[in-house]
């Protein structure tokens, strides 16, 4: 057996390959080399006519010089292909950016505040902050279409209504289940209908007058973004000790437009702040019921007690027909019997003077507008921008009276008349 040993000799014709790569190989460093060179010596070459340009020409270049490119200033045109090829950007608009609601955890329950038809409300301080807010749980328990309607027109006026006399809504927390809402608001010390309780003497006319113009103020906010109140009265008027009043409570509140909607909720408003329009069944109606509650709470303020005080919406009725002193026609008291013998009531017959103890130190248009209530068609009744327009100068907002804060928040427990009536 034989073997062949790895120190043998390799073969001639594979020596003769290797030593024909090796030779290609030098011969292409070689040629890169040379090309190194010929590039290296063209540079030297630029460098030294550069040298002999600036020799000839200590302060630059002469005037006749141009240069060999031009560098484009103007931006007027474009070429068309050079325009295709420009980069297009979208229009992006700023958005609010959808994010979840915190939990109700970060606001600690201090006291109870007042229950409604439609939601409790509690003060609360913020942990974070340490502010104290209002926050009001909505009553969702028992809605039979899920969320309630009321909740959602609130939610949604109140995001809307941004106005200084309209309180504000700061956030929207939920609690453990889908059932615990809470809207956030700013908190008030006072409302008007307790603290005309407290008041051993009725607000100065210039007091009334400023309380009443920011009333106003905010209802024509409401009124010219389209928005219907439909309860407004003194428990619903909030004020802080710096004399600013805010509307709240905008469970009521609805949407309108022109043409006024139809078939809407008659059992809107508290009833001794309802319309007349409200009291004979109208259900199509606009901004002259707020007006009208307007009014009867400017009669509040001055006689520390509501203008009119019905048992039900025939007593109702009967008081303020009593108190314009209008003789009514023959069908309007056909329609009145009607009226009683469909609602079972009794109706009160005895005049009752209307009393204004401060009429003395009243002055246009004061007087008018407390003594004979309007009752004229709706479109005839006085709107908001047109009130004040007398002598009497207002109070600025500072000056009103400080009424301290009672320890604790008092319980106040008060529903609307409109509470089991589905709310159109």
């Amino acid at each position: 057996m034989s073997s062949t040993s790895r120190w043998a000799a390799a073969d001639p014709e594979e020596e003769a390959a290797i030593a024909q790569r090796k030779r290609e190989k030098e011969a292409k460093k070689r040629a890169k080399a040379e090309r190194q060179r010929l590039e290296e010596q063209k540079q030297r070459q630029k460098a030294a006519a550069a040298a002999t340009t600036a020799t000839a020409a200590p302060n630059g270049a002469s005037e006749d010089a141009r240069p060999t490119k031009r560098r484009r200033l103007s931006t007027d045109s474009v070429p068309a292909e050079k325009a295709e090829t420009t980069e297009r950007k979208l229009l992006r608009f700023p958005s609010t950016e959808w994010s979840p609601c915190r939990h109700v955890d970060n606001y600690e329950r201090l006291n109870h505040i007042e229950e409604g038809s439609y939601g409790l409300v509690s003060r609360a301080k913020d942990l974070a902050t340490g502010e104290i807010v209002a926050l009001k749980k909505l009553k969702i328990d028992n809605a039979p279409d899920g969320f309630p309607v009321t909740g959602l027109r609130e939610i949604q006026t109140l995001q809307r209504a941004r106005h200084i006399n309209v309180v504000n809504l700061r956030e929207i927390v939920m609690g453990n289940s889908m059932n615990d809402v809470y809207l956030v608001m700013d908190f008030l010390e006072h409302d008007l209908k307790t603290l005309l309780d407290d008041m051993q003497e009725p607000f100065l006319p210039s007091e009334t007058k400023t309380i009443l113009q920011q009333i106003l103020s905010a209802t024509e906010f409401l009124h010219s973004n389209w928005i219907l109140h439909r309860d407004l009265k003194t428990s619903n008027l909030l004020l802080n000790n710096r004399g600013e009043v805010k509307l709240a409570d905008f469970g009521m509140a609805r949407y309108f437009g022109d043409p006024k909607p139809a078939h809407l909720t008659q059992l809107v408003v508290t009833l001794w702040y309802r319309a007349p329009e409200l009291l004979l069944g109208a259900e199509r109606y606009g901004a002259e019921i707020d007006m009208w509650s307007v009014g009867c709470i400017f009669g509040e303020l001055l006689r520390k007690e509501p203008l009119f005080q019905g048992r039900n919406e025939v007593d109702q009725l009967s008081k303020i027909l009593t108190k314009r002193q209008i003789p009514p026609s023959p069908a309007f008291i056909l329609f009145i019997h009607i009226l009683i013998f469909r609602k079972s009531y009794t109706p009160i017959t005895s005049p009752l003077p209307i009393p204004i103890p401060h009429k003395r130190r009243l002055e246009p248009p004061f007087i008018p507008l407390s003594s004979k209530p309007s009752l004229e068609a709706n479109s005839s009744r006085m709107s908001a921008p047109r009130l004040f327009q007398g002598r009497s100068q207002t109070k600025s907002e500072r000056d009103v009276p400080h009424v301290p804060v009672k320890g604790g928040a008092g319980k106040k427990t008060e529903k609307s008349d409109a509470g089991g009536a589905e709310i159109r």
